[in-house]
């Protein structure tokens, strides 16, 4: 490296973001993924041993996807080349392709592509990279933040292994922010900084696990805070809620707000009112709440207290949950709403959560009671001899393919568990039953 190309990089170093500054370069260095990098862990020994295979990192934003592939290409023999899938073209594979094979032939090295949102190289991208990974040319490092098994050619995807990587937790953010304060070597040290403990819990927990984010607002703060009276830059709340332009609510996690608003949350959607569920559900969003987590609590919501009223409803709710999953903040939050409106406005039935509720309690009050002898399994050899499936009536052999036969223990004979309401769906549901029970008595056991 010569006089300039030296100057140039430590300049670059120094001007460049925080967040980049602070990226580890060694695998001891990285926070957070010890499901993934931890010392007994695939993906570790595998970078140690430089014995890497073609691997795609799907995470979230700020979860260290770049972060592990610059450790992979600080720590192995191979060639790296890094290329960016918003604005590669086929032209830039070639010359990629053509020097791997030139390594490859000459030195014997190998070469690490790692392609950054590779989700957004289209299907004739994706197929051109194929052959090259499945003759070793290429060893391929893919990023996205879409789940691979959507959005990356299947063939692809089988001949990688997928590393899942997870929002950092709290105390993972709080680690790298201190650093970021006070180390001077990679982070704002020089600037004689400090961050008040309450403005460190807030950054971390509205950061949301992404830590790009938190460091970007430490940042901020840093290079935008006039010093103190001592000489120093104070991060305090104050200034912590500007860098991350939010508000500090009354919403501890583990506290009395976090469950009150989850239960006026749920209890809005229960009482039929779309309005007030969805300003809670605003209120959680705003305060950082998972989305995972609400999304599980409208699945509950829509099976517990919409049932059958509205079988739609537990569709709906599934498919938000999916949904969020894959398009993320901050589109995930009209998709929550959608399916919040929906519930709180759905007909409401509490039969099925009733009825499972009192079959759980004569289960436990019962025991096993024994089956009846004729809807026993009567698949197997020798099950004839004991009797088993004999006498029973197959439904669609009978008009309304209904037919009246002992289904309960008889113990249990003229228990009923599930009682349709009159709300919704359910009120054909009890019409429909009503009416192929009577037409059978009325009939008999007339078979079409």
């Amino acid at each position: 490296m010569d006089l300039f190309a030296y100057m140039r990089q430590n300049y670059m170093e120094k001007e460049s973001p925080l967040a980049a500054r602070m990226r580890p370069t060694v695998l001891e260095e990285v926070v957070g993924q010890q499901h993934i990098i931890g010392k007994d862990k695939l993906l570790y020994r595998a970078i140690k041993a430089d014995k890497l295979s073609s691997i795609i990192f799907y995470g979230p934003p700020g979860t260290g996807k770049t972060t592990l592939a610059k450790v992979i290409a600080n720590t192995t023999s191979a060639e790296f080349v890094q290329i960016n899938a918003t604005v590669a073209g086929k032209k830039d594979m070639e010359e990629t392709v053509e020097k791997a094979k030139n390594a490859q032939g000459m030195y014997g090295k190998r070469t690490i592509l790692f392609i950054d949102e590779i989700h957004r190289f289209n299907k004739g991208q994706q197929d051109y990279l194929l052959p090259f990974v499945e003759d070793g040319t290429l060893i391929l490092i893919g990023a996205t933040t879409e789940n691979p098994y959507f959005e990356v050619n299947g063939a692809l995807i089988s001949r990688s292994v997928i590393f899942e990587l997870k929002p950092l937790q709290k105390e993972d953010i709080k680690q790298l922010l201190r650093k970021a304060v006070y180390d001077r070597e990679k982070g704002m040290g020089a600037y004689e900084a400090e961050i008040e403990e309450d403005a460190l819990e807030f950054l971390a927990e509205l950061s949301g696990g992404d830590a790009r984010h938190a460091l970007n607002a430490v940042e901020l703060g840093i290079m935008t805070t006039n010093r103190g009276e001592d000489g120093k830059i104070h991060i305090t709340m104050a200034v912590a809620q500007e860098c991350i332009q939010k508000r500090v609510m009354r919403y501890d996690k583990n506290g009395d707000s976090h469950y009150d608003t989850i239960s006026a949350f749920i209890k809005s959607m229960r009482g039929s009112d779309p309005d007030a569920a969805v300003y809670y559900l605003a209120r959680m969003l705003y305060a950082g709440e998972s989305v995972t987590f609400i999304a599980r609590r409208i699945m509950i919501c829509a099976a517990e207290d919409v049932g059958n009223a509205d079988p739609q409803a537990l569709s709906v709710a599934v498919g938000a949950s999916l949904a969020v999953e894959r398009v993320g903040m901050p589109e995930a939050q009209i998709i929550l709403a959608q399916a919040v409106a929906y519930i709180a406005s759905a007909p409401k039935s509490n039969a099925a959560s009733a009825g499972i509720g009192e079959a759980m309690r004569a289960v436990a009050e019962t025991g096993n009671l024994a089956i009846p002898v004729h809807l026993q399994d009567a698949h197997y050899k020798g099950a004839a001899k004991l009797g088993h499936g004999t006498g029973y009536k197959y439904a669609h052999d009978y008009k309304n393919h209904y037919v009246k036969q002992q289904y309960l223990p008889y113990e249990l004979s003229g228990r009923e568990f599930y009682t349709p309401s009159g709300n919704g769906y359910e009120v054909k549901i009890r019409e429909h039953m009503q009416r192929i029970r009577r037409e059978a008595e009325d009939g008999g056991e007339t078979k079409e």
